[in-house]
């Protein structure tokens, strides 16, 4: 019995000892080596690591060099069955560095690495290739740089591959065809350039590839249309140019084919009308032409198809109200011509219709009363024409509405005051007619209302901003009567109104309150009356503010000077009266200021010197005398400035030439006295100076030949003097009234100098006439004679009979044939005795 307890004692202690020697040869799944473990903190000691970070868990490890440690103390790494680093997951970390002392060949085991969101940069080592085992890479989100090492290529196992968003550049290397197990593949958002590899076409387990937003060239290769396996391609804002394979219509399984911003041309193929499983079609912003294939009606998965921006024509298939799932459809600035398909009608999903920028025309369908869902609905600018749908009334989830730029007739439905989510509604440029309806006050959400350049008459509706929303209000050139609507006076959030080229009258100071954001304010072209508000130097975001052509009388409120921030100020053809505020000075930012056709009077503020960014000043016809201010040569920058139609007075500042940027300068029907200053020259972008109906004295300076040719000038009805300069510039110039004047242009007389040249020029005629004619005379006398001694000579020679007797008979036959008597035949012999004894002379004097 001892020996049976014995030997059962032993048997214990054997098998707890067989199980200690068998647990310590078990694989400690929890640790990893220390060799691992000392190359990850080697890698750390180069990275910068915000504080706190959880990499803090990564501790120096103990020198014995058979030591291990938990792989799930560390954070980030698993480890695998042999006790090996498998998995090390780093995302957003906020580490800072590079991959140089990463030691791949050591940790070679590792399947998946993860550094999503971070700030890596330098290249990506080749010595990746090391990495056999990797399935998993995510180097996303970083600040990679260089090229993708062809290395990669060698991966083989690899399933999953994001460099995406970094700044990676260079080509996509063909090696990646290589990758057949890979699935995913994302480079998109980084500086890739050249062209795709055909071998991607290899990797037929491929489901996503993205390559967008790049710099890659060259046309799609139709190698893609073998990934069959795919469902999402990105290719959109690259370079990319050629047509759309018609292999991509083999791609049955694609749920996202994005292609657009590119320079993709050609015709869409139908074959893409294959793709029934597809969600998304972007295509838009290339340079597409032809049809709108009716195939794309098969897509009946279709929520997003956006053909925009491109050269397609034709007419709208109506096979697409065969996209019943549709959401969005955008075919806007493209050539499509003909009507818009009542099927359209059809989408009840239909949440965005965009048709805008094309030649479309016909009326708006009554179907579109359907499109319950529809939020914007863009038909502007094309060539619409009819009346608007009342059925547009039913739908009430829309919010923007924009029909400008068309040529549709008729009222303004009432049935838009039912649009209760309505924030945009524009109208204008149209042929609409009739009042604006009293319903459109029922949109509480209205931000943005156009109705400029239509028909309307009647007055504004009363209560258009009582939801106070309205940022936006155009109603010019139109025939809208009355006040405008006192109702605008509480509108907090007016940043934009206009109303001018209408015909509304009563009191402006009741018009209006004071606005904190409004911006820009136009009502000129009115018959508007009553005076300034001081409100409006309240407005103090106020830029631009245009109230001519109104009846508005008064002075000039000196508050205004305190709008500090205005750029434009335009009170011209009104009643105004009073002097020029000198307040003004203090709107330094001013831009164009326009005072023109009022009753101004006194001088023109020296403070306006103080505008230094100053393009246009119109103070023409008022009242104004004085000088003009020399600190005018402050203006750099003015291009127009028109003083004209005044009682200025003095001489013209010699700083007017400061004014290089000057194209029209108009100082006329003043009291300017005397000389033009030479600095005249200086404007070399002058077009047209008109100086007429002063009292300008002294000489028109040389300096005018200077300026650019085929500049239009009036100097008429001054007092100057002197020659008028011998230039292309004075051929077409206005000079007359101006009796000082001299020189060789038509409607002047000739100065002292060009007289005296023209008497000189007639002596000089006349000496050259005595001496040539005489010359001339002598000349043909000798011809005369030589011929005549020729013809004595030939006689010599001659049998006949002498030459006189030849000559009497001669004589005396010409004589009988004109039938002459008495004295004529006397003097026909006397005029042969006289040549007989002229030539016996010259005989004489050659025998001597």
């Amino acid at each position: 019995m001892a020996k049976q307890i014995i030997s059962s004692s032993n048997l214990l202690l054997f098998s707890i000892a067989l199980l200690i020697i068998t647990l310590s040869l078990m694989p400690n799944i929890d640790s990893a080596t220390l060799e691992e473990g000392n190359a990850l903190l080697k890698w750390k000691a180069t990275l910068q690591i915000p504080n706190n970070s959880k990499l803090s868990s990564w501790h120096t490890l103990p020198m014995n060099s058979s030591a291990s440690f938990t792989c799930n103390s560390w954070f980030g790494i698993i480890c695998n069955a042999d006790g090996s680093i498998q998995k090390l997951n780093l995302t957003t970390s906020g580490l800072n560095g590079t991959l140089h002392g990463f030691s791949f060949s050591l940790l070679h085991n590792l399947t998946h690495f993860d550094l999503y969101v971070n700030n890596f940069f330098g290249p990506i080592p080749p010595e990746i290739r090391l990495l056999s085992k990797l399935v998993y890479l995510d180097f996303s989100e970083n600040k990679f740089s260089g090229v993708i090492p062809p290395e990669i290529g060698n991966l083989y196992q690899l399933t999953i591959l994001y460099l995406n968003s970094n700044n990676i550049s260079g080509s996509i290397p063909s090696s990646l065809g290589d990758l057949t197990s890979l699935e995913v593949l994302d480079l998109h958002q980084n500086q890739l350039s050249g062209p795709i590899p055909i071998e991607l076409g290899n990797l037929m387990s491929l489901t996503d590839l993205a390559v967008s937003n790049n710099q890659i060239s060259g046309p799609i290769p139709s190698s893609l249309g073998d990934l069959t396996s795919l469902e999402v391609l990105y290719l959109y804002q690259n370079q990319l140019f050629g047509p759309i394979p018609i292999e991509l219509g083999n791609l049955k399984s694609l749920i996202d084919l994005e292609l657009s911003d590119n320079q993709i041309s050609g015709s869409i193929p139908p074959s893409l009308g294959d793709l029934t499983s597809l969600n998304n079609l972007f295509l838009r912003k290339n340079k597409l032409s032809g049809p709108i294939p009716i195939e794309l009606g098969n897509l009946k998965s279709l929520t997003h198809l956006e053909l925009s921006i491109n050269q397609i024509s034709g007419s709208i298939p109506s096979s697409l109200g065969d996209l019943i799932s549709l959401k969005t459809l955008y075919l806007y600035q493209n050539q499509l011509i003909g009507p818009i398909p009542i099927e359209l009608g059809n989408l009840k999903s239909l949440t965005d219709l965009q048709l805008n920028e094309n030649q479309i025309s016909g009326s708006i369908p009554s179907s579109f009363g359907y499109l319950t869902s529809l939020n914007t609905l863009y038909l502007y600018q094309n060539q619409l024409s009819g009346l608007i749908p009342i059925e547009l009334g039913n739908l009430k989830s829309l919010t923007d509405l924009q029909l400008s730029a068309n040529q549709i007739s008729g009222s303004i439905p009432i049935e838009l005051g039912n649009l209760k989510s309505l924030t945009h509604l524009h109208l204008s440029n149209n042929q609409l007619n009739g009042s604006i309806p009293s319903s459109l006050a029922n949109l509480s959400n209205l931000q943005s209302l156009l109705l400029y350049d239509n028909k309307l008459s009647g007055h504004l509706p009363q209560d258009l901003c009582h939801g106070g929303k309205l940022q936006n209000i155009s109603v010019s050139g139109n025939q809208l009567t009355g006040p405008i609507s006192r109702g605008l006076r509480d509108c907090p959030r007016l940043r934009r109104a206009r109303f001018d080229d209408n015909k509304f009258g009563g009191d402006i100071s009741n018009s209006f309150g004071v606005y904190l954001i409004l911006y820009f304010l136009d009502v000129s072209h009115n018959n508007l009356n009553g005076q300034l508000s001081q409100n409006w130097s309240k407005c103090k975001n106020l830029r631009s503010l245009v109230m001519a052509y109104n009846n508005i009388s008064g002075r000039i409120p000196l508050d205004f000077g305190n709008s500090i921030q205005l750029q434009r100020l335009d009170l011209s053809s009104n009643h105004l009266t009073g002097e020029i505020p000198k307040e003004f000075g203090k709107m330094k930012g001013m831009l164009n200021l326009s005072l023109a056709g009022n009753q101004l009077s006194g001088i023109i503020p020296l403070e306006l010197g103080f505008y230094e960014s100053l393009e246009e000043l119109d103070l023409s016809t008022n009242r104004l005398n004085g000088s003009i201010p020399k600190d005018i040569g402050q203006w750099d920058h003015i291009h127009y400035l028109n003083l004209s139609n005044n009682n200025l007075s003095e001489k013209i500042p010699s700083e007017i030439g400061k004014l290089v940027q000057l194209t029209e300068l108009d100082l006329s029907h003043n009291l300017l006295t005397e000389e033009i200053p030479s600095q005249v020259q200086s404007l070399q972008s002058l077009q047209k100076l008109d100086l007429s109906h002063n009292r300008l004295s002294g000489s028109i300076p040389d300096a005018f030949t200077s300026l650019p040719h085929g500049i239009d000038i009036d100097l008429s009805y001054n007092e100057l003097t002197g020659p008028v300069p011998s230039s292309a510039n004075f051929l077409n110039t206005s000079i007359q009234g101006n009796p000082g004047l001299c020189g060789n242009v038509a409607g002047l007389k000739l100065c002292a100098s060009q007289s005296m040249k023209k008497k000189n020029n007639s002596f000089h005629h006349r000496l050259i006439l005595s001496i040539i004619l005489p010359l001339i005379g002598a000349v043909l006398l000798a011809l005369f004679m030589y011929g005549l001694i020729s013809y004595r000579q030939q006689k010599k020679k001659s049998p006949r009979k002498p030459l006189d007797e030849e000559s009497d008979d001669l004589v005396a036959i010409s004589a009988l044939e004109n039938g002459q008597t008495g004295e004529g035949k006397r003097r026909a012999v006397s005029g042969v005795v006289g040549i007989k004894e002229q030539a016996s002379s010259y005989e004489n004097r050659r025998g001597e």
